[in-house]
């Protein structure tokens, strides 16, 4: 029979220096992302290596290469961040309103414009993994999976608000589908023209849609 020794205790608890250190690590990868989101908004996905990295952030080579085993694993825990981000940010959004779908769609489009994401940086950074979505499976994959994710819960708020309303318009996937490439154009219109087009503007855009398609559900944004 195997003994448990006081030892074994010791080893098997995390040490005040031992959690020290994990969040040290933490802290150091996060800087490292932060850094790699900042040079990809200034230099694109081509522009940006290692060195432009490690320049941003104030850091030696070597730490980014103890953190990460290569430039293509740093972006994918860059993606990985800002899509979990993101996600968490829609999510705390529609569970903190109440229990209407009209209050739920609403909160999930007003996400997409809130400060804390829809910045000039990291809009800039998701539009360029999409343009790598192609060539680069894990990026498109990584997007996809987000997005699928979104769409099905905008889906099942907008039956039961066509079912609610007793709308006849276009099947509730079909106007979710559309509410995400809306969402998709503004986002874009945000980063390719700031000075003219801010994200209040997007915001109304977005109820715009919403109130032509669920008129008793939405009213239409005073521009």
């Amino acid at each position: 029979m195997n003994k448990v020794t006081k030892l074994d205790k010791q080893l098997s608890k995390p040490t005040p220096k031992t959690a020290r250190r994990t969040e040290s690590k933490e802290v150091r990868r996060k800087q490292l992302i932060d850094a790699t989101i900042e040079s990809i908004a200034q230099n694109g996905i081509a522009g940006t290596t290692m060195s432009t990295v490690t320049e941003t952030a104030g850091l030696s080579l070597g730490i980014v290469n103890f953190h990460f085993e290569s430039k293509q694993k740093l972006f994918e825990e860059t993606l990985v961040h800002i899509a979990k981000e993101y996600h968490q940010h829609c999510l705390r959004a529609y569970e903190q309103v109440g229990p209407f779908a009209r209050e739920k769609l609403a909160a999930l489009v007003d996400a997409h414009f809130h400060p804390d994401v829809c910045t000039h940086e990291k809009l800039a950074v998701w539009y360029a993994f999409y343009g790598e979505g192609k060539r680069r499976a894990i990026y498109r994959d990584l997007i996809d999976h987000i997005d699928d994710q979104h769409w099905d819960i905008a889906t099942e708020l907008c039956q039961d608000i066509i079912d609610h309303g007793g709308y006849d318009c276009p099947p509730a996937k079909q106007v979710a589908r559309t509410l995400e490439a809306l969402l998709d154009g503004i986002a874009l219109n945000i980063l390719m023209y700031p000075e003219s087009y801010s994200p209040a503007d997007g915001r109304k855009q977005a109820h715009t849609y919403l109130a032509a398609m669920f008129p008793k559900h939405f009213d239409m944004p005073e521009f």
